[in-house]
């Protein structure tokens, strides 16, 4: 045995005080332990922001995200539509109106290789300049106000 656990024999702590001798004990815990407790003042301190919630949030049902289909998908998907009967074709031009399908936006994201005419309620420029390059047109869908309203009185 070594000279100084010989002299510490009989001794309850071995020269360590009371909890100095038991895994973190001596510094009151491990990591973050006792920041709402006995290290409270190293909180407010040093870290005052460490608790609690930061800045506000919307309710993920108010975010407002919009179905939205590029002209590359809707190419791709033009035969579909029309077995379906979502979209009519006359001569060499399709008609769809994406409205009806529940898609809210047209995205510019691909090719455009027809003659297309689409209403829809919003659509980029990109999409637009590339349906009408390819000889189709965009048609832009107004919501249906109603004016309850009489001027007669």
């Amino acid at each position: 045995m070594s000279r100084k656990c010989e002299k510490h024999r009989g001794s309850r702590t071995h020269g360590r005080g009371k909890k100095a001798g038991r895994g973190a004990g001596k510094r009151g815990g491990r990591g973050q332990a006792g920041l709402h407790k006995h290290k409270y003042i190293t909180t407010v301190k040093y870290h005052p922001d460490y608790f609690g919630r930061h800045g506000m949030r919307r309710d993920p049902s108010l975010y407002l995200r919009p179905n939205t289909i590029n002209v590359g998908d809707l190419m791709e998907n033009l035969d579909a539509f029309v077995a379906s009967g979502e979209a009519a074709k006359k001569d060499d031009k399709y008609t769809i109106n994406l409205q009806k399908i529940g898609i809210d936006k047209l995205l510019g994201t691909g090719r455009v290789s027809a003659k297309i005419i689409v209403m829809v309620d919003e659509a980029t420029e990109k999409a637009v300049s590339k349906i009408e390059t390819a000889g189709g047109e965009v048609k832009i869908l107004e919501d249906d106000e109603t004016d309850s309203t009489d001027d007669t009185e």
